[in-house]
């Protein structure tokens, strides 16, 4: 069976930029990493405060803000196996949004919807 590697929630919002400004105000937080798409939206912004770690991304044709109706965070489940751990939740109900495949950015994964409506990024670490 594919080990959990590492697990941290993803947060959409509508204006990615202003909530790393408020998460660094409000918690002491810093950015490690920010990729920006060709608009200059942020795709994926990881964030430390103290040992707490989460990610940020601007909200696009994908994934919707919660203002619009989205769903407000996606969990990402990193694993050792990212096709059998997605093989599986499909397997138990829940629906393939992204395919697991290779990235260009160099990982391995994909999304799943859970039979609940929450939104797992499955991905192998680089």
């Amino acid at each position: 069976m594919s080990e959990i590697v590492r697990m941290y929630p993803r947060l959409v919002v509508t204006d990615a930029d202003a909530a790393l400004e408020f998460y660094g105000a409000a918690f002491g937080a810093t950015v490690l990493d920010r990729y920006a798409d060709e608009h200059g939206q942020v795709a994926h912004a990881m964030v430390a405060a103290g040992p707490v770690r989460f990610a940020v991304k601007d909200a696009d044709e994908v994934d919707s803000s919660p203002a619009d109706g989205g769903s407000p965070v996606i969990i990402a489940l990193y694993v050792t196996d990212a096709d059998a751990v997605a093989d599986r939740m499909a397997e138990a109900g829940a629906t393939v949004v992204f395919p697991v495949a290779d990235h260009d950015y160099g990982q391995r994964g994909g999304r799943l919807r859970d039979p609940f409506g929450h939104l797992w990024m499955i991905a192998e670490p680089e």
